[in-house]
């Protein structure tokens, strides 16, 4: 089964358990991939009658035959294959100050997202900069691997949100088909893909509303959709959770993670973020960050000879300590409000757990960061 294919059967059963909303965000996904503009009205339509109509069993109809017509139609398209898009070799950035980013190698892949994790002032966003040509390295380079004709070109394919967006004029909607025109839509198309957009994006009801009138967390979406627009080949975002909730955090990491992986129209997404968790699971590869060197995930899980516990408990250490020796313990550390144990590779969560509840040890929050950047913040 391709990946189309798999996708497809994904919608399926999210309209079969009647969660409409997830349903209607990929089904918008797969409109935008046709590229064709009867289907930018027949989705539209169906959005403009979903606004005022709830019915269940109506709306699991017309979106299963909604479904169906798209994945006919789409059947005749060419996927297009993940590749290495952007090659970072050796790259370095110097500044007049003691900090200097890198020595960077990254390779970056249409549909996927890596994440870039570290403490603040250590480099993610002058890495971010350097991607998208807003900064030159010192030393090192950057390899594009897509066709550009010139450097305004190759800037365009280059969208870099920064966390402080620029204050904007007008209303969302206005300023949603001005980028439209900008970026080569027909005038018969403009509207209609603006509306897909901003209902993909969660902005529908927010239309109207002016810079004032949005939270931080919708002036982002509103320069995701901004963006969106532009057809780019690379989207760099810093700090997009900054402003969310945790429910919103995880709704934009889903959105993100389904519009890279397009099996038509991949696109590649850097962003940075210090929520950790949250972006390692949606993450192909995270990249950590400290005083600007790079520490790779997936590079160094190979070398990883611990099996590493996070946890809290209101128990003394001396007294965890005594507890876990029993399980082959190499060392227990405080680390903030949290303890960190490490033993040897072949201990298993399984046996952790059975210590646990065999030595009565009371535990508040526990994680397995093994497979984790969590451990690279280790003091």
């Amino acid at each position: 089964m391709n990946l189309f294919e798999k996708q497809y059967q994904e919608v399926i059963e999210l309209i079969g358990f009647e969660d409409y909303n997830q349903a209607t965000k990929r089904i918008i996904d797969f409109t935008l991939d046709t590229e064709n503009i009867d289907f930018y009205k027949k989705t539209n339509d169906f959005l403009n009658w979903h606004d005022t109509n709830n019915d269940s069993v109506e709306v699991k109809k017309r979106l299963t035959e909604l479904a169906s017509s798209l994945h006919n139609f789409l059947l005749k398209k060419e996927i297009k294959p993940h590749q290495t898009i952007i090659s970072i070799e050796k790259l370095g950035k110097k500044y007049s100050t003691s900090f200097t980013l890198g020595p960077i190698n990254l390779d970056i892949k249409s549909g996927e997202i890596i994440g870039l994790v570290g403490e603040n002032g250590n480099g993610k966003t002058t890495l971010l900069r350097s991607i998208c040509g807003e900064l030159h390295p010192s030393s090192g380079g950057i390899k594009y691997n897509f066709q550009y004709d010139d450097l305004f070109d190759l800037r365009t394919k280059l969208v870099y949100i920064p966390q402080r967006t620029e204050t904007w004029r007008g209303s969302m909607y206005e300023n949603l088909e001005f980028a439209a025109s900008c970026y080569g839509y027909l005038p018969e198309e403009n509207n209609l893909v603006v509306d897909l957009i901003i209902t993909r994006l969660g902005l529908r009801k927010f239309k109207n509303y002016n810079w004032n009138g949005l939270s931080s967390g919708y002036k982002m979406r509103f320069e995701l959709a901004r963006m969106l627009l532009r057809k780019p080949k690379v989207l760099l975002i810093d700090e997009p959770l900054a402003n969310l909730d945790i429910l919103a955090q995880q709704t934009i990491l889903d959105d993100f993670r389904n519009i890279a992986n397009s099996a038509f129209r991949p696109i590649a997404i850097v962003l940075s973020s210090q929520q950790l968790y949250e972006v390692e699971k949606t993450s192909n590869q995270v990249v950590f960050l400290k005083q600007g060197s790079q520490r790779n995930l997936k590079s160094e899980e190979s070398q990883e000879h611990h099996f590493i516990i996070e946890f809290e408990t209101n128990e003394s250490l001396s007294v965890v300590n005594e507890k876990l020796a029993k399980l082959n313990l190499i060392s227990l550390e405080q680390n903030g409000g949290t303890l960190i144990a490490s033993f040897p590779l072949d201990v298993t969560i399984n046996d952790f757990m059975k210590i646990v509840i065999n030595e009565n040890i009371h535990i508040n929050y526990l994680r397995n960061i093994t497979h984790s950047t969590r451990r690279f913040f280790i003091k």
